[in-house]
């Protein structure tokens, strides 16, 4: 799975961007998606114009790791994975017993925009499993992105030239794109837009960026690690109904 979002969709953090790191800019003349494609003939792509793109194939996948892709009402979400507490998932959120993971992301997502009791990080941290997932919520230019604690799927992130979010499953695409700017995504945590990047399991802490070095000796991106030190306000606004969710996290 690929996805590239504009940085005026989702601002990458600052500590992802390496100096030196000889990116390319990936949304230009369709320069990754045309790389992605010769890797996986067959896949399928959908471009939102400027905002960015999506990218899904199901093939060379884990069988015990399957991808998944759906559209829902302008809500377009690639997931790997699996989720073991599905059929509870199912009936919180009130799906039919043929709704599978993508299905349940897709609607914990829209019971968090339009004003959920619960709280983004309190909805990821009940998917219990091992996943990866990048949702796009085009009718509001929204992402919601997430990696299980484990951090049990390979899925990694970068910025590339022009400050664009690049995820994927494949390493080598990243890096083809982002050069020296990408890392693993953080494990135990998710990432939208309007609130940037969070830790589901440490949700009142900042997170730090640490540089991260490779095999070579080359800094490449950053990591992220929760900073015991620094507490976020645990106070929640009251907002009215039209107010973009994530807002508040």
């Amino acid at each position: 799975m690929l996805a590239v979002f504009a940085k005026s969709i989702a601002k990458s953090p600052e500590g992802l961007n390496s100096p030196h790191s000889d990116s390319v800019s990936a949304l230009k003349d369709g320069f990754l998606v045309h790389h992605f494609s010769s890797l996986h003939p067959g896949s399928v792509t959908i471009n939102f114009g400027l905002s960015g793109l999506m990218a899904y194939s199901s093939d060379k996948q884990n069988p015990l790791l399957p991808r998944l892709f759906a559209v829902v009402d302008d809500i377009f979400c690639l997931f790997q994975g699996h989720i073991e507490n599905i059929a509870l998932l199912k009936q919180q959120y009130g799906l039919n017993k043929t709704a599978d993971e993508v299905s349940i992301v897709i609607e914990a997502y829209r019971t968090l925009r339009d004003r959920g009791p619960y709280p983004a990080d309190q909805v990821v941290r009940d998917l219990n499993g091992k996943f990866a997932f990048i949702l796009y919520d085009s009718s509001s230019k929204s992402t919601f992105v997430a990696a299980d604690a484990d951090g049990s799927v390979p899925f990694f992130w970068g910025t590339d030239f022009e400050g664009h979010i690049v995820l994927s499953d494949d390493a080598e695409v990243v890096k083809k794109g982002c050069g020296k700017s990408f890392a693993p995504f953080p494990k135990g945590c998710f990432f939208t837009t309007s609130g940037g990047l969070r830790s589901f399991e440490h949700p009142l802490n900042e997170l730090k960026a640490m540089p991260r070095v490779d095999s070579t000796g080359q800094v490449c991106g950053a990591t992220f690690k929760v900073d015991a030190e620094s507490k976020k306000e645990s106070g929640m606004p009251r907002v009215g109904s039209a107010a973009d969710w994530s807002s508040q996290y």
